[in-house]
Formats: C-alpha cells, structure tokens, sequence
C-alpha cells in the first residue's frame, strides 16, 4: 500500500519522507522530489531522522511474514513509532489495520492488528485508524491466493473458512480512504471500520473471479482441513509462504463486515463493489500496470537478513564468461528478462524441481513470478530472487531468497571491448553457514555447475538472436 499510496499523495503537493530499511530498493520507482531516510521501527535510534518536521505520518508496517512472535514486534515497532512521533511533534499518525470485532475470539494476526492500532495511541498523538477487510487488487496478497486458486484448480475441496463473510474493498477505494485521512478536520483519535459495496462469502469472490475469466470452477467444501493442513495447501497451489498462509488462513475463519458505518458520513465518495473490483485488479494485470506486490515487501520472506554472530568460511564462486560479438546492450536484454514466463534459459525443469523442494520446506519457491517481463528495478521479485542491483545495459545482481544453508547471489555483468564486442560474464557466490552450507555447495556443485555452463550458453544464444 506504501507504494501506491507515495505517487497520490506527491501527486497532490505533499512533501513526502520514506523511512524504509533499504533506501536502494526504493530509489528507483520514488517520484522525484521524495525523501528517503535508512530506518526500521524496530531499531528506535533510527527514528528520529525521519520524523523532523513531519506533520502526518502514516503507519503501514506489520510482520506477519516474520518468524517467531510477530504480534510482539508489531506492538514493539508501533510504540517505538509512536514515541519518535511524539518527541517530534508529529500532529496524525494514520494507520491502516484490519477488520475485526473486538468482542469475539480473534486469531492472532487479527488481534495483532487491533493492538498495534493500541500501540499507536499510547503515546499520545492523535491516530486515525482504518480497518479493512481483504484487498481486491493486483499483486495484494488476498487476491494473488484467491487467482491461482481458481486459474490452477477447476474443483477446489475447500475448507469452511470459505463461507466466512467479508466486506472486500477495492484497492483504489483503500487508497482514497488512505488520502482523504491527511485533510479531515479535528485532532482526536478515530477509528473507521472501511469497506466495499458489497458483503460476501470468499466462495463468492472465486466464483466471480472465475467468471470474469470465463472459467467453470467447482467449490466443494470439506470441513475436516485444519488451518494447518490449509495453509500447506496454500502453500503447494499459491504463491503464498506457508507460515503467512497458517496466519492468513487462521484470520479468514472470522468474519470481517462493517458493523459501524460512521465512514460513510466522513468520507465523500462511495466504494465500489466485488464485481467491479474484480474488473479493475484483472485489467491491471492483463495490462502489466501492477505497481507494487505483497511479495515485494523484504519482511515477506524474512530472508534478507544480516547473520549476526555466525562466521562465515570463504565465499565461494563459480564464475564463467563468453565473449559476444555484439554491443553490450544487446547482449544484456536477454538478462533482463530472466525468469517469470521467460524462463532461464537451461534446466527450466530443475529449476521447477528446486522450486517445489523449497516450498516443502517452507520457502518461497518459483512460484512468485516478476513484475514485468522486461523492465527490472532494485527490489523487484524474479521468482525464488530477489534483484539487488541492476545497471541498465550492464550489470544485474540477484539475491536468493529461498531455504539456503547460507546466503547466495547470481550476478550478470557485460562489458564492451574493441570493435563492438563485450564480454559476457555470469557469477554465483555463496557464502556458507558453517559444516551444512559447505556440505550444501559441494554436494549439488556438479549440477550447478551443469545449469550455469547452460544458462549462459542459452542466454548467449537469446542475445545473438535479438
């Protein structure tokens, strides 16, 4: 949401800060004028920097993704927010959180979200806090699970939580509510429960789905699949991680429906329905206009992380290289279209295989796709990586984010030489943790080394044909 919501509010003349743990990631796809401030919510002493002089600041942080007790980070990074808020004289905080009745039994996701709003208040400025049901949009995290279940399964055995009601709000809707909060008038704490034109069950939202895309689906229900068993369903059919489908799918067994409509009288304009919600997320992604992606949150994984107190043994490398007779930027465009529906250009059937072995062991596996087939920004998704560098017509450097013994990247470099040729190189590093990491890269070095000679032989061979 903080990326589609950062080009409106520039749009409408604000001076906007981002504090945002990796400022690199960002950069590229901020609107020129923005500011960009190196901080986490978890870490106070990097706070105070990006709260100077801010008047309204919004709250969109939560760690469902993370391991471990992640309600008490949430409530943890919502007070240290709050306090650096407060001794800066901040005048709103807005928060988004999610919809729930406060007087029955909650998951703990839900929960979570009801006490990080808490949080917000406690020390003492003003919070105006909305709460949503799920998200109709391209890349949002309800709609990617409620799409590939129906495009992959033509019948579902689906658990109860598919009769569960809910009040799903378009994502252009959300992003009014998200705006219109920075000019209402009054500097007192508020709540507002927000949603869509429409209640209805998540079985309704797959049938309508699938009849937008001309699609015959069969829902049948089978009581007996516990959250548990749910989530590693989701898990093997989805894009979803299987710890955020356990926590999802424990959140969709209660219903989330506005009881209070107070809204309506706040805010002027009225949210549109399922049908024409679904309308909208679909042509989004007929048309390649998805801005940003529950998958491209770095807590989504958890997997971009510092190894604090292990020690690392040499980095290894496998490194190779192919000189091109051609300019370096035709040789570079089939690098910047790697993985997604293009593939990688040798083994696509291995790196399939290594994609469900990961999923069996909670990761991410290929199933996340890229955001565009051709363009590439820092921070984007390519299936199972995640890019952290790239230099248009140069250089891409990848990071794994799959169940690894240790860290790994895949990088791509071209280099001009004389008389309109370049040279073409590919390097994967790794470094270990401990015994298992060595153990890891030397039993499966044949193979890597088999599918990285083929990649860059089938890249060299894309590029001579561009």
């Amino acid at each position: 949401m903080g990326g589609r919501l950062l080009p409106r509010l520039v749009a409408r003349g604000y001076r906007v800060r981002c504090l945002v743990r990796k400022p690199a990631y960002l950069r590229p796809r901020a609107p020129e004028g923005v500011e960009l401030v190196a901080g986490d919510v978890l870490a106070p002493d990097t706070l105070p920097a990006a709260f100077a002089g801010v008047a309204t600041a919004y709250y969109l942080v939560h760690s469902m993704g993370a391991r471990g007790a992640f309600a008490a980070k949430d409530r943890e990074g919502a007070l240290n927010f709050a306090r650096a808020a407060r001794a800066a004289g901040v005048q709103r905080i807005i928060y988004l959180g999610g919809l729930a009745a406060e007087d029955g039994p909650l998951s703990t996701h839900l929960r979570s979200r009801l006490e990080t709003g808490a949080a917000l208040r406690e020390a003492g400025v003003p919070v105006i806090e909305l709460r949503a049901s799920i998200v109709i949009g391209a890349g949002s995290l309800s709609f990617e699970m409620i799409r590939a279940l129906v495009q992959k399964l033509p019948v579902m055995t689906a658990p109860r939580w598919v009769n569960v009601q809910a009040q799903p709000i378009a994502v252009d809707d959300l992003l009014l509510y998200l705006e219109a909060c920075a000019d209402l008038p009054g500097r007192g704490d508020a709540v507002y429960e927000i949603g869509g034109a429409d209640v209805v069950t998540y079985a309704d939202l797959m049938r309508e789905y699938a009849r937008q895309r001309g699609l015959h689906r069969w829902i049948i229900p089978v009581p007996v699949l516990t959250p548990w068993l749910s989530s590693l369903w989701l898990g093997l059919v989805t894009p979803l991680y299987a710890r955020v489908g356990r926590k999802l799918v424990d959140s969709l067994r209660h219903p989330s429906v506005v009881k209070h409509p107070a809204a309506r009288d706040v805010f002027p304009f009225h949210p549109v329905g399922v049908r024409e919600a679904i309308a909208r997320a679909l042509a989004a992604e007929d048309h390649d206009y998805e801005q940003t992606r529950w998958s491209d949150s770095l807590a989504a994984g958890n997997t971009l992380r510092t190894w604090g107190g292990a020690r690392f043994g040499s980095r290894l490398m496998d490194s190779r290289c192919v000189t091109l007779a051609m300019p370096a930027a035709q040789a570079f465009r089939p690098v910047a279209r790697i993985g997604g529906r293009q593939g990688w250009y040798f083994g696509n059937a291995l790196w399939r295989l290594r994609g469900w072995l990961d999923l069996l062991v909670g990761g991410v596996g290929m199933r996340r796709g890229r955001r565009h087939p051709e363009a590439l920004r820092a921070g984007d998704v390519i299936d199972c990586w995640r890019v952290e560098q790239v230099e248009p017509g140069h250089r891409l450097r990848l990071v794994a984010e799959m169940k690894l013994p240790g860290r790994a990247w895949l990088e791509f470099e071209v280099t001009p030489t004389d008389a309109g040729h370049c040279v073409l190189q590919q390097t994967a590093l790794f470094d270990p943790l401990g015994l298992g990491g060595l153990l890891y890269w030397y039993g499966i070095y044949p193979l890597h080394r088999l599918v990285f000679a083929g990649m860059l032989r089938g890249i060299a061979r894309a590029a001579a044909r561009d």
